[in-house]
């Protein structure tokens, strides 16, 4: 039976009362349980705020404007009557709610029930209408799928159309949902309610809220009702498990939460590779946690990359990758996977945007240079100056990512090169699970350098810190951002930081963090935001950690500027109270300070001194990427004990 949209809809508002994460988790299992096999996908990206899965870029294209101009025809208002109601209320889906009400009360009008399925199709069409005329023919769509809409189905067709759900789910709540709706509940970790026959996360019950047995010794003991139990004493059975299982009853307390933190790791890592938790929701219902093993990258499809941490010294580096190590140059570029397939090249950046069209100089030489029926890549692009051929600073080249028009000119303005430093798929076979020293002549095996152009990263084989200072004060001496140094026998982990490599640099690590407000500026910068609320993220939440104006520029063509950044964020705003205005986390910046201090101004603890502007990461990185709370704090010890050594 079709799932009807407003049932989806009663899910979105319990989501949006509550903050608490594991309430959250909760809310999302125990509808995902309900969904039948073929719609879940759909119901999974719908619940993530789009009607197509991460890896899948395409933009509807509907600005607050258009959405403006849809609302006053579907409910028979002037624009002016919806612009002053977003003014009142901030917020399009409010809007349509509400004037959808009152049609309704003035319409005996009987209206189609609308199924999740009705809504997915609708919008898909979206996608679809392009050329001439294209706008006219989106309204319309619209306002029809509204015309059959209920206030409360209009409020979240509006937001998701516009991409501002505001349910606060984020990848690791989808992730945990799907561990808790479709694989074994973990005694220990999940309690038992026996008056619901329901599993919850915490000591009491979601659904009768009564207490529950917490104690680990008197939950083993438990009758589960009929419920198939497996009972397991070693990490190594987790391969046993199947979707037949009910629940697991590990041997001891600390089994049981490293149990369920395989999992879900599990799910993490299948996500990493596919990017698609519709896809993996509907593997795991019908197959289990086995089918897992199966999904793996293929070209064509953006995967997570595998991220590095910083060391704080040649020693510490050392310890975490061991010896002998590789080193190679780190640029100050943006990351890029190159994707081959079927004579046919996709670029993606880190955060599984498709830039191939605006790299079209990339596309033609990794296809000259590349020899290999299919291939995925890592690598960082730099720009390089036409004249002295020496690197350029990412801000440079960042408007490339962006540009849409004039891509001929830019790419003889802004030459960039291809420096490659890993490959991770080769002709029909995943080489996740390669060494890297295994990877590398891979690498070399099918990839053929052109001076200026693209290259394969520079390395050299380090055992001592003696050689890697030499190698590490060569690099900066040409002007390269630092070193990367690598374990040799690492495989690679798409979109984990582990102990495979580490980054050196000379300068503290900047920070990237989310714009969640602004303040209108005075004189002759009164007509944009001047002065910008900086957040970094704590779980599903984001905390203040300052406030930044230097560093941007007063003409678009210099870099980040006070006039991009207001435009870009005036339709994300939310509230205005004064000059200050709240805007929706998707702005991202990178941000060099001098200092992070200790502050109870500032939700997350910490304030920064002399904040600045680097640039502008939102073309790489989603606000899953920005730095955490943790990586503040961890920034701020390291500090003081290089202060110390100095």
């Amino acid at each position: 039976m079709a799932v009807g949209f407003q049932s989806l809809v009663s899910v979105y508002e319990d989501l949006q009362n509550t903050s608490k994460k594991l309430e959250k988790t909760y809310i999302i299992a125990k509808f995902l349980k309900t969904v039948g096999t073929e719609e879940l996908p759909n119901i999974i990206y719908l619940l993530q705020g789009s009607v197509l899965p991460p890896f899948d870029k395409r933009e509807l294209g509907v600005s607050d404007k258009l959405a403006i101009k849809i609302l006053a025809m579907a409910t028979g208002s002037d624009e002016t009557i919806v612009e002053k109601k977003l003014s009142s209320l901030g917020d399009l889906g409010l809007v349509a709610e509400e004037l959808l009400k009152k049609r309704r009360q003035l319409s005996l009008v009987a209206k189609k029930n609308l199924t999740v399925n009705d809504v997915v199709e609708n919008i898909k069409q979206l996608f679809e209408i392009t050329g001439k005329g294209a706008v006219d023919k989106k309204i319309k769509q619209i306002v029809k799928l509204l015309s059959n809409a209920k206030p409360g189905e209009a409020k979240y067709i509006i937001r998701i159309i516009l991409e501002k759900l505001r349910t606060g789910v984020a990848s690791g709540t989808l992730r945990d949902a799907i561990v808790f709706a479709f694989l074994p509940k973990v005694i220990g970790v999940h309690h038992y309610c026996a008056n619901c026959k329901t599993f919850t996360q915490t000591d009491k019950c979601y659904d009768c809220n009564e207490k529950v047995i917490t104690k680990f010794k008197d939950e083993v003991k438990q009758n589960f009702h009929n419920l198939k139990v497996l009972k397991v004493d070693d990490l190594k059975e987790l391969n046993k498990i199947s979707n037949t299982v009910d629940v697991i009853i590990p041997a001891n307390e600390k089994l049981a939460r490293e149990f369920y933190n395989r999992l879900v790791s599990k799910v993490q890592n299948a996500y990493d590779m596919v990017t698609d938790y519709g896809l993996i929701g509907k593997e795991v219902k019908v197959h289990g946690l086995k089918c897992l093993e199966q999904l793996n990258i293929q070209p064509g499809r953006a995967i997570k990359v595998m991220l590095y941490v910083k060391a704080k010294d040649f020693d510490e580096a050392f310890d975490i990758v061991g010896k002998p190590a590789l080193a190679e140059r780190k640029f100050d570029g943006f990351r890029m996977q190159i994707h081959g397939i079927n004579n046919e090249v996709k670029l993606f950046t880190r955060r599984l945007d498709d830039v191939t069209m605006q790299f079209p100089d990339i596309v033609k030489m990794v296809m000259k240079c590349v020899k290999a029926k299919s291939f995925i890549l890592d690598s960082e692009i730099v720009g390089i100056d036409p004249k002295s051929k020496k690197f350029l600073p990412f801000q440079n080249i960042s408007q490339r990512i962006k540009r849409k028009y004039g891509i001929k000119e830019m790419v003889k303005e802004l030459p960039v090169i291809v420096e490659i430093f890993d490959i991770m798929f080769l002709n029909g076979e995943s080489l996740l699970n390669y060494t890297y020293k295994q990877r590398r002549i891979k690498l070399k095996s099918v990839v053929r350098e052109e001076k200026s152009k693209l290259a394969i990263v520079e390395s050299v084989l380090v055992s001592n810190t003696k050689q890697l200072k030499k190698f590490y004060d060569s690099v900066l001496d040409e002007g390269v951002e630092g070193v990367m140094l690598k374990n040799l026998n690492g495989i690679y982990k798409p979109g984990a930081r582990v102990g495979y490599g580490v980054k050196l640099k000379p300068v503290y690590e900047n920070l990237d963090l989310v714009i969640v407000g602004a303040e209108w500026g005075e004189g002759k910068r009164s007509n944009w935001l001047s002065s910008f609320t900086l957040a970094c993220r704590d779980g599903s939440r984001f905390k203040e950690i300052g406030k930044v104006g230097t560093g941007l520029k007063e003409k678009s063509d210099e870099g980040v500027s006070f006039a991009d950044l207001t435009k870009r964020l005036k339709p994300l705003i939310v509230e205005q109270k004064g000059k200050y205005v709240k805007v929706k986390p998707v702005i991202v910046l990178e941000i060099a300070y001098q200092e992070i201090q200790k502050s109870p101004s500032y939700s997350s603890g910490y304030a920064l001194r002399f904040p600045r502007v680097v640039r502008d990461r939102s073309a790489e990185k989603s606000v899953d990427d920005i730095n955490t709370v943790k990586d503040v704090e961890r920034f701020y010890k390291q500090q003081k004990i290089f202060r110390t050594k100095k």
